[in-house]
């Protein structure tokens, strides 16, 4: 709750100044030097052993009829919400302590008073870390860049149904940085499986979770919406990811655990879940793609009935200006279909978004005005089809 912000606050602040104040024991005294980067003020001791980074976020939005995307058909039906809205409002601390290789990071939301992320990665090799702590599992893409530095105002149809959100536990994850084609990336994680938050497991049984990315061109592609470095040599990426879990849950978000339509309710060890996601990546000189294919397999233990889930989106973005001199250098042009089938074994019900956007990028992701237009369309073998378009208005800041 709000109410624990300022304790929160004034602990990450006392340990910076336990941090710095170890730092007396040397004989001769370090001088601390603050500036401003990317990441926010940065306050640091003049040997660079001990950094602490402060910043902020706001994101304001504007969306008509409304903001959420539609979930069931009954979600159609509500077409006069349109409004104003402070979407995020985020406060991020990190640095590292003692060593540059060992990292810390929290990350708060004020709008809705969530602790998000707090973790302590420790860095020395570029090839094996580790990280231990709740943050956004790096299941898929489209869910661990940060949503402040999307290439749409917000994440696909698809996400709700396959993302892992935040979990809490340990990983070991690294890059074998091997020249051209042998260059990889790999995250393995033991987790809880029960979502932000959760103070406890229902059962004996962790999470369990693998990724593999093969960076074929010998270069990673960030984690992040679109190419706004105009890359002159390409990367591009190929990825696999899977997780096991078996918990009361079939979906998570940033609120926790949750459940799937026709799911609700889950008693502990009810659902298994295993799923995995194949994935693309490609940079290269103002153009971006991205797209990930997913199945999820749910088995309801008691029953031992097993439901399979099916997705996918396609998305592209490319600032004109590298082919028409008159398109504005900082204005991205994006685009994305996102497909999502609740019933493998039931052809006829799919879930379908069709979305373009135009991003003015003032000072990169920290300062970008997004304006996107989103038709969805639902069919379902026992309802009508149903459709809705939706505008929405984003302006992204970090100070």
């Amino acid at each position: 709750m709000c109410k624990h912000l300022p304790i929160f606050l004034l602990f990450v602040f006392n340990i910076s100044l336990s941090s710095l104040a170890q730092n007396q024991r040397d004989t001769v005294m370090r001088q601390s030097s603050i500036h401003h980067t990317s990441k926010g003020f940065e306050f640091m001791t003049s040997d660079g052993d001990f950094l602490l980074q402060f910043a902020g976020r706001l994101q304001f939005r504007f969306a008509s009829p409304d903001d959420q995307n539609p979930v069931t058909f009954d979600d159609f039906t509500d077409q006069n919400t349109r409004l104003f809205k402070i979407n995020r409002a985020r406060l991020k601390i990190g640095g590292h302590a003692y060593k540059p290789w060992l990292k810390y990071y929290f990350e708060y939301e004020l709008a809705q008073s969530n602790l998000l992320d707090f973790r302590i990665m420790i860095e020395k090799w570029r090839w094996l870390n580790f990280k231990f702590g709740q943050w956004k599992v790096e299941f898929t893409r489209e869910r661990f860049i940060s949503s402040g530095e999307q290439q749409m105002v917000d994440r696909s149809l698809i996400n709700r149904a396959f993302t892992l959100d935040r979990q809490q536990g340990l990983t070991l994850y690294g890059n074998l940085a091997g020249e051209g084609i042998a260059n990889f990336n790999y995250w393995v994680a033991i987790l809880t499986g029960s979502g932000r938050g959760a103070t406890s497991n229902d059962d004996s049984k962790l999470m369990y979770f693998g990724r593999v990315q093969w960076n074929f061109l010998g270069r990673e592609v960030p984690f992040e919406g679109g190419d706004l470095e105009l890359s002159q040599r390409p990367a591009a990426s190929l990825a696999i990811a899977a997780v096991t879990n078996t918990s009361p849950y079939t979906r998570f978000s940033q609120s926790g655990g949750g459940s799937l339509e026709g799911y609700e309710g889950g008693l502990p060890g009810q659902y298994t879940v295993n799923q995995f996601q194949i994935e693309t990546a490609f940079n290269f000189k103002g153009f971006s793609w991205a797209s990930e294919f997913h199945r999820k397999y749910i088995v309801n233990n008691p029953t031992n009935v097993t439901t399979d889930l099916g997705g996918y989106y396609f998305q592209a973005g490319y600032f004109m200006h590298e082919l028409l001199d008159f398109w504005p250098e900082k204005l991205e042009v994006a685009s994305r279909y996102a497909q999502y089938r609740p019933d493998l074994s039931i052809i006829e019900n799919q879930q379908n978004e069709f979305a373009v956007a135009f991003n003015y990028f003032f000072v990169g992701h920290k300062n970008k005005l997004t304006v996107e237009l989103t038709r969805f369309e639902f069919r379902d073998k026992s309802l009508t089809q149903d459709d809705e378009t939706r505008i929405r208005v984003q302006y992204d800041v970090s100070f």
